[in-house]
């Protein structure tokens, strides 16, 4: 094999392996994976306030933020990795002028630690693979859980229903389809 061909092999072999935790194919989706990008091109690829909830465990301002009066049927993914996070099902009116929610899309996409920002500990949650700061939980949520995930929607993108197959997340596209009588 000479220099060139292998050198061509390697090149086609990184252009087939799925980028930031999205489908390769479709450059959208989640496949489970991620590699967390530098600093430097996640300033690149966010926001400000993105960059500063996500990275820096910032909070956004309640009542003005994009998702916390959103009615629409979807799901909410991490904005830095794609990875699911919260369905507009288990989405409830807290009052506190932010997202919030029962529970988690996908356990395995969020973790909990603890947080003494603000002097006194609160359980911080974060994505699992991306470790975006997503927000807080708290035990004052109504049933089933007694959990209120309280999220900053700068943390994360929504995906309607009806372009859940089109952005690669079509595996929970069931979840919003009517029952069939």
């Amino acid at each position: 094999m000479t220099y060139a061909s292998l050198f061509a092999a390697v090149v086609a072999l990184a252009l087939a392996i799925p980028a930031n935790g999205q489908d390769a194919g479709k450059g959208k989706g989640w496949n489970g994976t991620f590699q967390k990008p530098p600093e430097a091109e996640l300033k690149k690829k966010l926001t400000p306030l993105q960059f500063e909830v996500t990275q820096q465990a910032g909070t956004e301002r309640a009542f003005s933020n994009e998702y916390w009066d959103n009615h629409r049927a979807g799901i909410y993914v991490d904005v830095v990795s794609g990875e699911p996070l919260f369905s507009s099902l288990d989405k409830y009116e807290s009052g506190t002028g932010w997202p919030s929610f029962t529970r988690p899309l996908e356990k395995g996409n969020v973790k909990t630690g603890t947080d003494f920002k603000i002097g006194y500990p609160r359980t911080e949650v974060r994505s699992a693979h991306a470790n975006s700061h997503l927000g807080h939980v708290f035990n004052d949520g109504p049933a089933p859980t007694g959990q209120r995930y309280c999220m900053n929607s700068a943390a994360m993108r929504f995906i309607p229903a009806e372009k859940l197959e089109a952005e690669g997340y079509g595996q929970y596209k069931a979840l919003f389809e009517k029952p069939k009588k």
